[in-house]
C-alpha cells in the first residue's frame, strides 16, 4: 500500500546548507583502521533537519562527494518532485558508477532524510506513510558479538540478555576479541550446546557465522547439521554471500532456515539471491540498500515470495528508527534486532533512543523517523 507523497521536496533544497560528517562511533581516532564510522547527512528544509549514517572512514569521504556534488544539485534542479521521483532520479544519475556500493549508500542517505522530512511535514510517523502498522510490536532480539575469552563467560553474557527480557539472541561469531568461538567449528557447537542447556529448549538461538570465518562446504554442512540438532532458529551466512552453489548444497542438507542478504545493495541483488532458492531469511539494511524506498521494494519482493525480511538495524539509533518503522509495516518481519549493550551512537546520538520494552520492539508515534539527533554529540564524535 503506497501512499503518494505531495510534491514538496526539491524546491525546498534551494539555498539550504547540507552537512556531511564522519562520526567516530566509539570515539576512537579516525586513523584507526578498524574503525567503522557513520556518515550523517543533514538537509534543512523549512520544517527541520534529517540525518542518516553508515560506512567505513574512506567511504565516508566518497559518500560525501556523491551527495554534495551529485545528488543534491540534481534534486535542487529537479523542481517540485516527491520522494519516489527523487529516488528514481538519484538512481538514474548514478547509473554509470552505481548499482551497489558507495552510490547506494549515498542514495540511502538522501532518501532516508527525505522520508524523515516528509513524515515531519505531514505530522505522521513513517509506518503510517507505509499504510499503517501490521504489528503492534515485534519480539526483541539481542544481536550480539560473541567475544569473551571463555565459553563460560560467553554463556553468562547471553543469559544476562534473556534475564533483561530479550526474547531471542543472535550470536555473531568470528568477531574481534579473545573468543575462539567461530574459528574452531567444534567450539561453535559446544558453545550452542552449553547455551541450550543454560537457556532451556524454548529459547530461540540464531547463529550468524559472519565474514570473519571462512569455512569450506564440508565444514559448513557438518556444523549446520550439528547446530540443527540443537534447535537453532536459523543459520546466517555460513559462507561468503556469493558462494551460491555452496548455499544450495547446504539448503539440500538441512531443514534449518538459512539467512543472508545484509551485504546486498539493490533490488536486483536480492532478486539474484532469491533465485538461488537457498535463502529463507533476507537481511536488509535501509542505510545500504538504497534507503527506505529501496527497503520497501525489497520487502514487496519478499512478501510476494513468502520469505522473511530481517532489518539490519544494529549500527546507530537512526538506522534503528528507520528499520523499526519499516519492520512494523511489513508482514514479512518476525523479530527486531537490538544491540543489547549501551553505545554512544545508540543511547546518546538521539533524544529518545528506541529500546527494548518488556521483551518487545515498539514503534514511536512521533513524526518522521521519530528521533531528533543531538548535534552536540555529533560535533563531539565528528572527525571531518
Amino acid at each position: 500500500m503506497h501512499q503518494r507523497q505531495p510534491a514538496y521536496l526539491c524546491n525546498r533544497l534551494h539555498n539550504q546548507h547540507p552537512k556531511h560528517k564522519c562520526l567516530r562511533s566509539n570515539r576512537r581516532h579516525f586513523d584507526d583502521p578498524t574503525l567503522r564510522g557513520p556518515v550523517w547527512t543533514k538537509i534543512t528544509p523549512q520544517t527541520g533537519s534529517s540525518f542518516h549514517e553508515k560506512s567505513q572512514p574512506e567511504a565516508c569521504k566518497a559518500t560525501r562527494t556523491i551527495v554534495e556534488e551529485g545528488f543534491l544539485p540534481l534534486l535542487r534542479d529537479a523542481g517540485d518532485i516527491d520522494v519516489a521521483r527523487a529516488w528514481q532520479l538519484m538512481r538514474a544519475h548514478s547509473w554509470w558508477y552505481g548499482e551497489g556500493g558507495i552510490a547506494s549508500i549515498a542514495l540511502s542517505a538522501v532518501d532516508m532524510s527525505l522520508w524523515d522530512i516528509h513524515g515531519k511535514e505531514t505530522g505522521k510517523p513513517l509506518f503510517e506513510l507505509f499504510g499503517g502498522a501490521v504489528h503492534d510490536s515485534l519480539p526483541a532480539n539481542a544481536s550480539c558479538h560473541v567475544n569473551k575469552a571463555s565459553l563460560e563467560a560467553c554463556v553468562e553474557e547471553v543469559q544476562s540478555y534473556f534475564a533483561k527480557g530479550f526474547r531471542s539472541v543472535k550470536l555473531g561469531l568470528g568477531k574481534k576479541g579473545p573468543s575462539p568461538i567461530g574459528q574452531d567449528p567444534d567450539q561453535v557447537v559446544r558453545f550452542v550446546d552449553m547455551l541450550r542447556d543454560a537457556l532451556g529448549v524454548d529459547a530461540e538461538i540464531l547463529v550468524d557465522i559472519g565474514n570473519g570465518i571462512d569455512w569450506d562446504l564440508d565444514t559448513g554442512i557438518s556444523v549446520a547439521k550439528r547446530l540443527e540438532a540443537l534447535g537453532i532458529g536459523w543459520i546466517e551466512e555460513p559462507f561468503y554471500p556469493t558462494r551460491h552453489d555452496d548455499y544450495r548444497a547446504l539448503k539440500a542438507a538441512i531443514s534449518t532456515p538459512i539467512a543472508s542478504g545484509e551485504r546486498e545493495f539493490t533490488l536486483a541483488g536480492y532478486r539474484t539471491l532469491l533465485r538461488t532458492g537457498a535463502v529463507d531469511v533476507f537481511g536488509v539494511d535501509p542505510a545500504r540498500a538504497e534507503g527506505v524506498t529501496g527497503f520497501r521494494h525489497v520487502d514487496a519482493l519478499l512478501r510476494e515470495h513468502g520469505k522473511t525480511i530481517n532489518a539490519h538495524a544494529w549500527s546507530t539509533a537512526i538506522t534503528t528508527a528507520a528499520s523499526l518503522h519499516l519492520s512494523i509495516a511489513s508482514t514479512a518481519a518476525r523479530l527486531f534486532e537490538f544491540k543489547p549493550h549501551p553505545v554512544v551512537v545508540q543511547q546518546e546520538l538521539v533524544d529518545q533512543p528506541i529500546t527494548m520494552q518488556s521483551g518487545l520492539a515498539r514503534p514511536t508515534a512521533r513524526p518522521g523517523l521519530g528521533v531528533e539527533v543531538d548535534e552536540k554529540v555529533v560535533r563531539e564524535l565528528s572527525v571531518g
